[in-house]
């Protein structure tokens, strides 16, 4: 068991600072509706994308409309899902300017950054599903450039995870359809990266080869005989070929790094309870545990090198009861977003500068001239 350094001396990765007061407010257009909550969020560039238990989309943008006063994300829109069902999850594809929502078994396509649904007659939405994979290395293209000349956007591929099969899929301008991969036992979770998919099902961890279509099995979600405990399960990709798995002890949980042929590589980590939320962001894997408290390890050495209290600071959300609210989850940008610089707000603040008269900068011509008359 590893613990966080004590040197004053070790600079910690990682601040919190606060993006949005308020995301979700009461929807005035429905009388007696309730309080919507925050379900899922992803972030690219000056855009932070909400997704609500009311089935609503909130985009929020950077915007600084006075040059004295700090830069925050207001709201630009609110749209509701055409199910108006809760949102899942969103998965940002910044090299085709798509977003990918999943909610209520459907999986909806809509453009960036403007969040607008993309007209079924091009796209429809894509039914039964249990969970989605995005190829990690496609989520990893940059958005086009604003200043190059046109190049052509190369597809991205992902696969669809339904209750007994994996339905692959890549996606352009058009959605199109390439195969499907029998699954009897299903899964509920699953990452991808190239042709390897890692998946749990209900009790286990499984590596596809979605080229052969075979499986290999790895480590259980528990390894305790008690089937009461019920482990959320956690694949964290790594690397092109490198996936993380959590897999409960019944004293803690230990992260196991498996490669796409199923084999262990590197050591493993270990935390006291199970992560809720599991993040990379190299070097750094950051968890979020039951307590509130967030742990960093490096991923190198395998230490903790930071642990973040329980929040407090005012919730997103209100809990109702004026009370502050726990951290919902970890969300990994692989992008990147923007976030307000205080210093630098505080460098453009406005200052008072005293003014002089002119006649106090510059001498006297005429008494210049007599003391030269004088000297003369």
């Amino acid at each position: 068991m590893t613990y966080a350094p004590t040197n004053p001396y070790d600079v910690p990765p990682y601040q919190v600072q606060p993006l949005i007061k308020s995301v979700v407010e009461n929807d005035l257009r429905r009388p007696g509706s309730s309080l919507a909550q925050v379900r899922c969020a992803q972030a690219l560039g000056s855009e932070i994308y909400v997704g609500c238990s009311n089935g609503e989309l909130l985009r929020f943008t950077l915007q600084a409309d006075d040059p004295t006063k700090l830069e925050s994300y207001s709201l630009l829109s609110r749209q509701s899902l055409p199910n108006e069902k809760a949102v899942d999850e969103i998965v940002l594809v910044p090299s085709i300017a798509r977003a990918l929502v999943l909610s209520e078994h459907q999986v909806h396509f809509y453009t960036l950054p403007s969040l607008d649904l993309v007209p079924w007659n091009i796209i429809k939405p894509i039914r039964n599903v249990v969970t989605i994979a995005v190829d990690h290395q496609h989520l990893q293209r940059p958005p086009p450039s604003l200043t190059d000349p046109p190049v052509a956007v190369a597809p991205i591929e992902f696969s669809i995870i339904k209750r007994t099969n994996i339905a692959l899929y890549s996606l352009r301008d058009k959605l199109s359809y390439q195969k499907e991969i029998p699954l009897p036992q299903g899964a509920t979770l699953a990452r991808r990266s190239g042709r390897a998919l890692c998946v749990a099902d209900k009790e286990n961890y499984n590596m596809i080869d979605l080229e052969l279509a075979s499986l290999i099995p790895l480590f259980p979600l528990s390894q305790t005989a008690d089937k009461s405990v019920v482990v959320k399960p956690s694949i964290t990709v790594i690397n092109e070929t490198e996936f993380m798995i959590l897999s409960w002890t019944g004293t803690s949980t230990i992260g196991v790094f498996i490669n796409s042929d199923g084999d262990p590589v590197r050591g493993t980590l270990q935390w006291p309870a199970h992560p809720q939320a599991v993040c990379l962001d190299y070097p750094y894997i950051t968890a979020l545990l039951p307590n509130d408290t967030i742990e960093i390890h490096n991923l190198e050495s395998q230490s903790i090198v930071q642990v973040i209290s329980a929040s407090t600071s005012p919730p997103t959300t209100p809990s109702g009861h004026g009370q502050l609210t726990s951290r919902l989850t970890l969300t990994t940008c692989l992008n990147g977003y923007m976030v307000p610089s205080t210093e630098q707000s505080d460098k453009m603040r406005m200052t008072s500068v005293p003014l002089l008269r002119r006649s106090e900068i510059m001498p006297d011509s005429t008494d210049g001239g007599d003391d030269n008359k004088a000297r003369a």
